[in-house]
């Protein structure tokens, strides 16, 4: 969780009671917070990441009332970025990302700044397994539409996709 989640997370409810300053204060404060989450996964450019983050702002804008109070207010943020991210890299404006955002971000700073294609990389999976992960990590989907698109079980997507992403950070670890 970040350091600034709490005073977020505050600013989040102050703008759902109505308070407006509290709102702008918030989206001034998100800028920079996306351009970095977004710069380090968006490997086609300034202009991207600066699009995506528009985007997220909007998105943010227009879904702030489905935020839930009880959770914590940055993943929500992070979420809706990933899936702009996603949009971008699926309108084909983008066809790379960073391997850190396939592996997760620890924080560290140490992320591989190598830029993968994503098509071309799961491509060399198993397409049961390119399947599940494109549905669930890539469109967004939750575990059970994505098993109800392709027919099979909620287990059996999870297992798809645990030992898909096995498989690639195991290649992206050769490459």
């Amino acid at each position: 969780m970040r350091p600034d989640e709490p005073e977020l997370k505050a600013l989040m409810v102050c703008a759902l009671d109505g308070n407006q300053d509290a709102y702008r204060q918030l989206l001034r404060r998100l800028v920079p917070i996306l351009r970095q989450y977004l710069g380090r996964r968006v490997a086609s450019g300034q202009e991207d990441v600066e699009d995506i983050m528009q985007e997220t702002l909007l998105a943010i804008d227009t879904r702030r009332i489905t935020y839930d109070r009880a959770r914590p207010f940055t993943p929500w943020v992070f979420a809706i970025a990933h899936h702009k991210f996603v949009d971008l890299v699926r309108r084909g404006r983008a066809t790379t990302i960073l391997t850190d955002d396939l592996v997760g971000d620890d924080g560290s700073g140490d992320s591989v700044m190598a830029g993968i294609d994503v098509g071309n990389l799961l491509g060399t999976l198993p397409q049961k397994q390119a399947d599940a992960i494109r549905a669930v990590k890539l469109d967004g989907l939750s575990v059970a539409e994505a098993a109800e698109r392709q027919n099979i079980g909620e287990s059996d997507i999870k297992v798809s996709i645990h030992r898909g992403l096995k498989s690639l950070m195991q290649k992206i670890g050769r490459q």
